[in-house]
């Protein structure tokens, strides 16, 4: 059984602070239950990052408090 899930079929979002540039930004994804997969949007085909989902809000409930 494999439980890897298939992230070529999620929908990725750039990051709302992103310059406007094609590749030079993190992009995440949603619809894996408790998980948010992160990317480099420079390599889309490359590894992701898989972060727990509460880990994932704490990170940008800091980031927005900076």
């Amino acid at each position: 059984m494999n439980r890897t899930p298939d992230l070529s079929t999620l929908r990725w979002r750039k990051s709302s602070y992103s310059d406007g540039g094609q590749n030079n930004c993190v992009e995440v994804a949603e619809g894996l239950p408790g998980v948010v997969p992160v990317r480099d949007s420079k390599t889309p085909h490359g590894p992701v990052l898989r972060f727990p989902a509460t880990a994932w809000t704490a990170f940008l409930r800091d980031v927005k408090n900076q």
